[in-house]
């Protein structure tokens, strides 16, 4: 016996949560940049300074994972329209 979809079909389902994750990953991007303004510099005495080659290899780090993300969403991109485009389109009949 099949389960029959309780909200929305499959297909439509996963476009919308890539749709959602390119709307997010701006936002997950940003936090990840602001992120070493957290880290002790060299005035606090509690914890040891993060280097400055250490920041470095982070910021380009995250802005080359960040890159690969939005080439992977880029790439699924024209799957969304052909997708979205066949269920607008309205039924013959």
């Amino acid at each position: 016996m099949q389960r029959k979809a309780l909200f929305l079909e499959r297909d439509s389902y996963r476009r919308r949560r890539l749709m959602d994750a390119a709307r997010v990953l701006p936002v997950l991007g940003a936090a990840l940049f602001l992120l070493p303004v957290l880290w002790p510099d060299a005035d606090t005495t509690s914890a040891e300074p993060v280097r400055t080659s250490n920041a470095v290899i982070y910021i380009f780090g995250t802005w080359l994972v960040l890159i690969g993300l939005a080439l992977c969403l880029g790439r699924a991109a024209p799957d969304w329209l052909d997708a979205g485009a066949q269920d607008d389109t309205p039924d013959a009949g």
